[in-house]
């Protein structure tokens, strides 16, 4: 499996033959986006490499549709170059009903579709759980899913996306004993000046726990730089996991931003 971090949520996955891109964002920095509410945030840093760079990719795995820091304006226009979108089913009869992508398919957690292709193996896309801050938030900040990858057969994941949630029970259960081959592990630990210190994504203490359940082969934080509302971003994220037992320390491995990295 080959990583490419591309910046904050966004990566290219090349598996099997199959070419996955996540949470697309693709605007230049300098623009400062509303989250709602009266909560608002700076994109600081550009993505490390460029749409057009990208080319076809035969899956976008969205995690919501809602938030620039997942799905930008730039993100948004080069859905149109993947075969399938899968992402939330608020997600999908958005970008259905706004004639953004004919093939925007809308999974809780739990849910399972199977994707085929000629000269490829079959992909199973399962639904993970997602929670996007503190009980009762959900009215607020929306509808999120993660997403667990396995060809047809596998025992067990090859990927798993986290997607933007906090550590919570759903969490916790799924990902215990998951065993993915590679995971991309959201953190930044979101926060707002006007909700004080409410958090909307894990930190890195989070994804410590996270990673000592589910034990991936590899886990590969992002969604950690680029904008203002990430309050704890890469470097001291990598103090934490410095820190973090040999156990979790081994498995995180950073991918350089615009990087192609072979991980399995």
């Amino acid at each position: 499996m080959r990583v490419t971090r591309i910046g904050g949520p966004t990566a290219l996955v090349e598996w099997e033959g199959w070419r996955i891109l996540t949470d697309p964002t693709f605007d230049p920095p300098g623009r400062t986006y509303s989250f709602g509410f009266g909560t608002s945030s700076r994109k600081t840093t550009g993505p490390a490499i460029g749409l057009s760079e990208i080319g076809e990719v035969d899956l976008v795995l969205l995690s919501h549709h809602h938030h620039a820091d997942n799905l930008d304006d730039a993100g948004r226009e080069g859905l149109s170059a993947a075969r399938t979108v899968l992402t939330t089913v608020a997600g999908a009869k958005s970008l259905t009903a706004k004639g953004v992508h004919p093939d925007a398919r809308g999974l809780t957690a739990g849910d399972a579709v199977t994707l085929t292709a000629d000269g490829k193996p079959d992909l199973v896309i399962t639904a993970t759980p997602c929670r996007h801050g503190a009980p009762l938030t959900r009215p607020i900040v929306g509808p999120v899913v993660g997403f667990a990858l396995s060809l047809r057969d596998s025992a067990r994941p090859g990927l798993w996306v986290t997607g933007d949630t906090v550590m919570y029970g759903d969490l916790r259960r799924a990902a215990t004993g998951m065993r993915p081959d590679v995971a991309l592990v959201h953190i930044g630990a979101v926060r707002f000046p006007l909700t004080g210190p409410l958090a909307y994504t894990m930190d890195a203490d989070d994804a410590v726990e996270l990673i000592r359940l589910a034990q991936p082969g590899v886990a590969v934080p992002v969604h950690v730089e680029g904008w203002s509302h990430f309050s704890q971003q890469e470097e001291a994220a990598g103090k934490v996991f410095d820190a973090a037992p040999g156990s979790v320390r081994e498995k995180v491995r950073w991918a350089p931003l615009g990087v192609p990295v072979d991980l399995s």
